[in-house]
């Protein structure tokens, strides 16, 4: 019976996960990683959740969690934004927080316009450092659900094995 209720919040906790790579308010790696690690000491950390395993995942989560604060400001910055550019990125990304799930995306985006035309640049330059932001954005919901994904291949495989 505690097995089962251990696994049924597992699942919960993987489900949760994936929305969360996407819903910027929810944690989705860490999530999913304490869904597996839940799983995984319920299994007793047998094949092919094996503490080395469940060590690579931890790790892939922290590094994935680090990325996704860190993978726009590079986007911003390799696509010419000046610092105005990036802090209205920032300020783009914390508004769109309160209009899931694309609000993060397409507030960074404009934000990062928006900041670069008040500073007088070019609508080129301007759209070119939104596109940097967009990017960048993009590219770390794309690696937690990637990471996600493979959280939730474990986890079925484990639970389909026996």
């Amino acid at each position: 019976m505690l097995e089962t209720i251990a696994i049924l919040i597992g699942a919960v906790l993987i489900v949760v996960g994936i929305a969360g790579s996407i819903l910027p308010v929810l944690p989705g790696p860490p999530l999913g990683f304490a869904g597996l690690l839940l799983l995984a000491a319920v299994k007793q950390f047998s094949p092919p959740l094996t503490p080395t395993l469940i060590t690579i995942m931890g790790i892939a989560t922290l590094v994935v969690s680090a990325l996704d604060y860190v993978i726009p400001f590079f986007g911003v910055r390799k696509y010419g934004a000046s610092k105005w550019g990036v802090w209205g990125s920032v300020v783009g990304m914390v508004i769109g927080l309160f209009y899931p799930p694309f609000g993060m995306i397409i507030g960074a985006f404009v934000g990062a316009v928006l900041a670069e035309w008040l500073v007088k640049r070019k609508g080129e330059d301007a759209l070119r450092a939104g596109w940097g932001a967009f990017i960048g954005t993009l590219t770390g919901i794309v690696l937690k659900l990637v990471l996600s994904g493979i959280m939730v291949y474990y986890f079925v495989r484990v639970l389909f094995q026996g």
